[in-house]
Order: C-alpha cells, then structure tokens, then sequence
C-alpha cells in the first residue's frame, strides 16, 4: 500500500517539474529556470531543515553530545537527498527487487529487518544487497497497514522469525529500524521467549517516544507519543532484563527522534552515532559492521 502511495508522490514530483519547465521556458533566465526547478525537486528539504533546527534547540547545550551547526548542514543535505532515493524509488519502485534470501543456508545465523514508520522492505534495499553478497541470511517484512496500530505488525514478525529460524536452524538477530523497534518489542511481548531471538539492533527508534509524533493522527503516531498509553503499558509489559539483548543506535543530530534519550532503553548496549540523520543512520558503515560482530557472537543465556 506505501509503496502505491509513494508512486503516485514520484509522479506528482516529476509532473511538477515538468510544469515548470514548460510554464516558465523562454520567460526567465535558465538560471532562475533551473532554480525553480530544484526548488520543486527539494521542496521536502524545508520541512527537514525545520526539524533540524528543532534538534539543535533541544541539543545545542547537551552535557555529552552538544549539537553544532556545521554537523546539522551536513547531517540535513545526506538525509535530503536519501529520503529522495528512499521514499521515491527503494520504496515506491524497487520494495520487491531483492528477494529474501533463506535457502541454501543452513547453518548461519539469520538477519530479520523490520522497518519503520511511512516504509516498506525496499528501505533495506543496501542491506539486503550487502547480506546477499556476504553469505547471509536474511528476510525483510513489509508491515501493514501503514496507518494502523503497532501491535498488527506482530503477525508478519512472527511469521518472518518462524520463517528464519526453520530454514537455518537458528535464532534470528533482529534488525529494526525507527518505528520497527517499537514493533520488534511489541512481538516480543507475546511471542517470543528470549532463546527465539539472538539479539535485537534498534536504529533510531522512539524506545521511549518522539516529539514528532504529536504531528499526526494516525493510530500508530498517536502510539509513538511521549507518555502515550501504549508506551506506558509496553514499558509495564516487559521484564527489564530483555534489554540486556537489545543494542540501541541514537544520534545527537537525529532529526526524528529527540532528544537523544528517547531512543535509548535501560540496561541496553546504547550507542551514538556521530552526526547521523534518521535515515542516514541506518546507511552507516558502523552500524552495518556491529551488525555483523553481533551476528558472530554467542547467544547470551536465558
């Protein structure tokens, strides 16, 4: 269904482009036509430079991870330009381009990854090329509805967890980016007891809410709210001690999820990425190669 909607934006995009260009040639300069143009093209880059300068009035006097402005210009152009190549064409044309890849792997350990809010698997297009290459298991689910609460992803995680687990023979490590953290949690809550998952890497995700979320009205936003309802009783829900299992990645120039605590949980691995955007997090090479030490490391005990 998102990557339907995300077409029709696409569309819409190119169309507007268009129509400038045919509107305003041969009236003004090609310098202002060209500027008209791009204009169009990163008219989402406003709304992102909102966000971050939002960010920087929370982080700016932070204790360990003050925010700078030269990081945030850096950390705003890499994530204007990603959320084009995500949102208008890993997601809207390409989610289904890289199969899972399960078979003719047994023995290894498998990777599960979860996306977060507005996605589908396309988001993990890099990973899944990079898994591919590497010999590794993996499968990436799309969760639907888009709009509906957290707790229908549990379905599709389960059967992608099952899925791993039967054909390698091994507890998956789970990776989840923004909103999907909050959806792994949810599924662990009901299904999972701890020896069914390796480990849990959450990737700038509202562990403990976002700001941002107060922004909209879906079902699943309204979740995602600093001292929501739902939150509280995930929280209740969970015996501390999982956390030790889950290796949280924040950053200070997260323009999502902020400030920096909320994407943290007690007694986890937390982790920072240095000057790293909410999308851009999960495109870091550390991130990746904790994945894979991860990956080689033993299970803890139950």
């Amino acid at each position: 269904m998102i990557a339907h909607f995300q077409k029709i934006l696409a569309l819409l995009w190119l169309v507007a482009s268009a129509g400038w260009f045919w509107a305003a040639a041969g009236r003004l300069h090609p310098a202002f036509l060209l500027l008209g143009a791009v204009s169009i093209m990163f008219a989402h880059s406003l709304v992102l430079a909102i966000e971050f300068m939002l960010v920087h009035r929370m982080h700016r006097n932070h204790p360990v991870y003050p925010t700078r402005l030269s990081g945030l210009a850096r950390a705003w152009l890499v994530e204007a330009c990603l959320a084009l190549r995500v949102f208008l064409w890993e997601q809207a044309f390409r989610s289904q381009s890289i199969p899972d890849c399960l078979q003719g792997a047994p023995g290894r350990r498998p990777v599960v990854l979860v996306h977060g809010y507005l996605c589908n698997r396309g988001f993990w297009n890099p990973w899944m090329r990079r898994l591919r290459a590497a010999g590794i298991p993996y499968c990436a689910v799309t969760l639907e509805p888009p709009f509906g609460s957290i707790d229908a992803a549990v379905d599709s995680i389960e059967i992608a967890v099952q899925r791993a687990r039967h054909a390698t023979g091994h507890a998956p490590l789970i990776v989840a980016h923004s909103m999907g953290g909050l959806s792994v949690r949810a599924w662990m809550r009901g299904h999972a007891d701890e020896s069914r998952v390796h480990h849990v890497v959450t990737i700038a995700s509202p562990n403990q809410g976002t700001r941002l979320a107060d922004l909209s009205t879906s079902r699943n936003a309204r979740q995602m709210r600093m001292g929501s309802a739902w939150l509280a009783e995930l929280s209740r829900s969970e015996d501390p001690a999982r956390y030790r299992r889950f290796t949280c990645f924040y950053g200070h120039c997260d323009n999502v999820v902020f400030p920096i605590e909320l994407a943290m949980l007690p007694g986890a691995d937390n982790r920072h990425v240095e000057e790293a955007a909410h999308i851009q997090m999960a495109r870091r090479e550390e991130v990746f190669s904790a994945v894979i030490r991860l990956l080689q490391q033993p299970a803890l005990p139950t």
